[in-house]
């Protein structure tokens, strides 16, 4: 079972083009997180990496049960949760996808940028999101909680959450497949690399040409890559039970 959890602003719908792509035996699952998309923030859930990786830990168990298979699958943002969650999920966990996913290098004038670009957007989206075409069919940006979106975004960039992704990256005990956008202008191809060279049983692809959203540009690219790395690493995890049903959709 893929768990997949979208980046910032956005919301599980940003998965729907490569469910339709992915095999009839690959079943995925694609939560809105807490604040984004039509899920609301708890009042008692902290917006950090940290509390969001607990809270998908927990929805795994509550949504799944303690014993399915699972392979976390992050975006961007989603990716910094998956390995918060990872560690959480013992041996129910089989492997992660990280897509878009990178970082470890604390840079203070660029992430500081990113901060006041972030309140930016948050104050300006109804207007600006309307140029931008995935962003604004997707809704997703317009409905986010701004305190979860400044929060976590806060985290994400400070020193302490930066230079722990490394250490998080290296204690990953199952297989991992990295993948990155070689035109991605929001997580460099260098930056997803520099993170996975802390995972032991990693594999780094790039997809030629595709930016930083490759599950909207190249659905069924991506989802040939997932299935065929599920297949070689993670056997038996890709189809641990049928979803033919109306109650895994």
């Amino acid at each position: 079972m893929l768990v997949a959890l979208h980046g910032w602003l956005l919301s599980g719908r940003l998965w729907d083009a490569l469910a339709r792509e992915l095999g009839p035996g690959c079943a995925l699952v694609a939560p809105d997180l807490p604040g984004f998309g039509a899920a609301p923030r708890p009042r008692d859930l902290t917006p950090n990496l940290a509390s969001y990786g607990r809270w998908v830990a927990a929805w795994v168990e509550r949504e799944l049960g303690p014993k399915q298979p699972v392979v976390l699958m992050g975006h961007s943002l989603g990716g910094s949760v998956a390995l918060h969650a990872a560690g959480r999920l013992g041996g129910q966990l089989r492997g992660l996808v990280q897509i878009s996913a990178g970082g470890g290098v604390y840079q203070p004038r660029p992430f500081r940028q990113l901060r006041r670009g972030g309140a930016l957007l948050l104050g300006l989206r109804p207007r600006a999101l309307a140029r931008w075409p995935v962003l604004s069919r997707l809704r997703a940006p317009l409905q986010a909680d701004v305190r979860a979106a400044r929060g976590l975004l806060a985290c994400s960039t400070n020193r302490g959450a930066v230079r722990q992704l490394p250490r998080l990256a290296h204690a990953l005990t199952v297989p991992s497949l990295w993948i990155a956008g070689s035109r991605d202008q929001v997580m460099a191809p260098r930056y997803v690399r520099h993170l996975a060279g802390y995972a032991a049983a990693h594999q780094l692809e790039v997809l030629d040409g595709a930016g930083h959203l490759p599950m909207v540009q190249r659905p069924g690219e991506l989802a040939a890559l997932i299935e065929a790395w599920l297949e070689a690493e993670v056997q038996n995890v890709a189809n641990p039970f049928s979803c033919n049903s109306a109650s895994c959709a």
